[in-house]
């Protein structure tokens, strides 16, 4: 039996916390699908604990965009009953984990910048986009610590893993520049002070990113060049097989709940 997507309506505040709660969604996922295949049994348990801390931060953005809505959605819904296009997460998230290093950088990346976000949503004037963000920032923190470590181990480790590590940070750069992107619907939340300019955040983004780097002995790309579309709903083909198998149990069985 053929499912039906749902309808959002997405004003400014519905569709930033949907692109935000994508973010965590998707990125979980991919840290999820390392369970039982990680280099040792502590990262094992460490990817997954990352995995179960952006999968929390999924549900409180989903159940507090279905309050605002003020619709019949709530956070199953939104995470199982939207097509590919209805997503709006960063594409940086939804590469393929590739092997450790490729993870480890597309982690690094991105906790990188959610560390910086989620600090300054503290002063959000949304209480509630507040309060998520104050309990988020731990746990970025930790992501960035985990993931900057692997990056210098990599990078400065064997000549294996230093060649692996800068084919990563090669091949992802160009999706970094998504991060720092806004379109006229955020704009008008970053001047009512609810949301975070995060273009704001770029220069210690780079700079935390640049000595990471250096230590490693790995190099940044020079190019500026940057992918888009993500926050729009234009993907890569990599994520339509992501949610196929997310999704998979709520569209074979309709309602089903444990």
């Amino acid at each position: 039996m053929a499912v039906a997507n749902i309808q959002i309506s997405e004003t400014p505040l519905v569709l930033y916390t949907l692109r935000r709660a994508d973010d965590a969604l998707i990125l979980g996922h991919r840290l999820s699908e390392w369970c039982g295949h990680a280099p040792t049994l502590e990262e094992d348990m460490a990817l997954a604990n990352m995995g179960l801390d952006l999968l929390g931060q999924a549900r409180e953005l989903y159940s507090y965009a279905a309050k605002v809505e003020g619709k019949d959605n709530d956070e199953d819904k939104f995470a199982y009953l939207r097509d590919v296009r209805q997503y709006r997460n960063l594409l940086l998230v939804e590469q393929p984990n590739g092997d450790f290093a490729r993870t480890m950088v597309r982690q690094f990346f991105h906790a990188a910048f959610a560390d910086l976000y989620w600090r300054a949503m503290m002063q959000s004037k949304d209480a509630t986009l507040a309060a998520i963000g104050a309990k988020s920032e731990k746990e970025s923190a930790y992501h960035l610590r985990h993931s900057s470590e692997w990056i210098v181990r990599l990078g400065d480790g064997t000549e294996e893993s230093h060649r692996r590590a800068q084919t990563a940070i090669e091949d992802l750069w160009s999706f970094t520049g998504e991060m720092f992107a806004v379109d006229d619907s955020e704009r008008g939340l970053i001047d009512a002070g609810i949301a975070v300019d995060p273009a704001l955040l770029h220069p210690q983004w780079l700079k935390t990113i640049t000595a990471v780097v250096d230590e490693a002995t790995l190099r940044l790309p020079a190019s500026n060049w940057m992918q888009q579309g993500g926050r729009s709903g234009r993907h890569s083909e990599h994520l339509g097989h992501l949610l196929s198998e997310l999704q998979s149990l709520q569209r074979t069985f309709p309602g089903a709940t444990w």
